[in-house]
C-alpha cells in the first residue's frame, strides 16, 4: 500500500508539473506575441489624423482605413536614433492614379470642402531621395510634391503643389510651390503652372542639355534637411507659411475666388518661357476656384516618370524605369522618398496678418 501510494503521488506530482510547463509556455507564447504586438509601430502611431485620409501606393494599392495600416516598402515608419517618421516611398514606374501618369505613395483627404469655407494642412518633413534619373532640360526632372490642394471637379486641377526638386551631383535642392490655373472653358489643354521659389530656385531653371544642370542653389534645402509647410485656406484667401531652421521663414497669400490670369496680358513670362515648346497658353476663368470642391494630399508625389521629353519637355523626364520592376527602380536610385514626423489636418483658422 505505502508503495501504490507513493506511485499515486509521483503521478499526481509528474501530472500537476506537466500543466504549469504547459501553462507557462503558453503564458511564454502569449507574452512574447503581445511584445510582437506592442513594438508594432504603424504610421496612425505617429501622426495619429490618418483616420482622416484614404492612401494610395506607388504599387496601386489602395487603403481607405489607414489606422494600423502599413505596407513595407511604400508606408511605414522609421526611426532615425531619435524619432519616429512616417516614410512615403515610390518608385519612378508603377501603377497611378486616373488623373495622373506619376506614381505616388499619398494621402488623400477624405473630407472635402470649397474655398469659401476652407480648410488647412500642415506638415513638417525631410526629403530623403529623388529619382537620380531623368532629363534635365525637363522641368518635373528629379522632383517630387509632398503637399497639394486637388480640385474633385470640374477640370480637377491643382490649386497648389508644394515640390522638391534636387539636381545629381548637387548638395542643396529647392523648395517652390506651383499654382495651376483653372482653365476657362471646356478646354483644358492650355493649362499651366506658375512656380513661385521659396528656398532655392522656382521650376523653370532647367539645364542646357539633357545631362548639364544649373547652379547649385545657395539657400537651398538638403536632403535629409528638416522642413515644414502650412496651407491655410481661409474665406477663399489661401496663405502659406514654410519654415526651416537656419532659413528664412517665406509667406505668400494668393486668392481663389479671383483669378490673376483670366487674360492673355496676364500671362507671366515665366509660363512664356516654359511653355511655349508645347503650346499651353491657357488664360483662367474669372472666379479661378470660387465653389469648386477640393481636398488636400500628402505625401511623396513622384514627379520623375519614363514618357518621353520629346513629347512634353516640361513633364515627361525620360526616367529610367527598368520596365516597371520596383525592386531594380528602388536598388538603382529611380524613385522618391519622404519622411514625416507630424502633420494636421482641419478647418481653415483667420490668420494672424502681421
Amino acid at each position: 500500500m505505502k508503495i501504490n501510494n507513493v506511485k499515486i503521488l509521483m503521478q499526481t506530482i509528474l501530472g500537476v508539473a506537466f500543466v504549469l510547463v504547459i501553462f507557462g509556455c503558453n503564458q511564454t507564447v502569449k507574452k512574447t506575441t503581445e511584445t510582437k504586438i506592442k513594438d508594432s509601430v504603424y504610421p496612425s502611431d505617429v501622426i495619429p489624423f490618418m483616420d482622416e485620409w484614404k492612401i494610395l501606393l506607388g504599387d496601386g494599392t489602395r487603403s481607405d482605413s489607414l489606422v494600423n495600416f502599413s505596407k513595407e516598402g511604400f508606408f511605414y515608419v522609421e526611426n532615425d536614433g531619435e524619432t519616429n517618421w512616417v516614410v512615403y516611398k515610390t518608385p519612378n514606374s508603377g501603377i497611378t492614379s486616373r488623373t495622373s501618369s506619376n506614381t505616388r505613395t499619398e494621402l488623400g483627404q477624405k473630407k472635402h470642402w470649397i474655398p469659401e469655407t476652407g480648410g488647412k494642412l500642415t506638415g513638417t518633413l525631410k526629403v530623403m531621395h529623388v529619382s537620380t534619373s531623368g532629363d534635365a532640360r525637363v522641368a518635373a526632372s528629379y522632383s517630387v510634391v509632398v503637399g497639394q490642394i486637388h480640385s474633385d471637379e470640374g477640370h480637377e486641377n491643382e490649386p497648389i503643389k508644394i515640390f522638391y526638386k534636387k539636381f545629381p551631383g548637387h548638395t542643396k535642392g529647392s523648395v517652390f510651390w506651383n499654382y495651376e490655373i483653372n482653365t476657362a472653358g471646356d478646354d483644358n489643354s492650355g493649362r499651366w503652372d506658375y512656380s513661385t521659389a521659396i528656398w532655392g530656385d522656382d521650376m523653370s531653371v532647367v539645364g542646357s542639355s539633357s545631362t548639364s544642370y544649373p547652379e547649385e542653389p545657395q539657400d537651398g534645402i538638403k536632403l535629409g534637411e528638416e522642413f515644414s509647410y502650412e496651407i491655410n485656406v481661409y474665406k477663399g484667401i489661401m496663405y502659406l507659411t514654410f519654415t526651416s531652421e537656419g532659413h528664412e521663414t517665406i509667406k505668400f497669400t494668393k486668392n481663389l475666388l479671383k483669378s490673376d490670369f483670366s487674360t492673355k496680358s496676364d500671362i507671366p513670362e515665366q509660363i512664356l518661357k516654359l511653355y511655349a515648346a508645347i503650346g499651353r497658353d491657357g488664360i483662367e476663368r474669372d472666379t479661378a476656384y470660387a465653389g469648386e470642391i477640393q481636398y488636400f494630399k500628402q505625401g511623396a508625389y513622384n514627379q520623375t516618370n519614363g514618357k518621353s521629353p520629346e513629347d512634353n519637355i516640361v513633364w515627361s523626364t525620360g526616367s529610367e524605369t527598368y520596365g516597371g520592376d520596383i525592386t531594380k527602380q528602388y536598388e538603382n536610385g529611380c524613385y522618391a522618398e519622404v519622411w514625416f514626423k507630424s502633420g494636421t489636418v482641419g478647418p481653415g483658422t483667420e490668420p494672424n496678418i502681421e
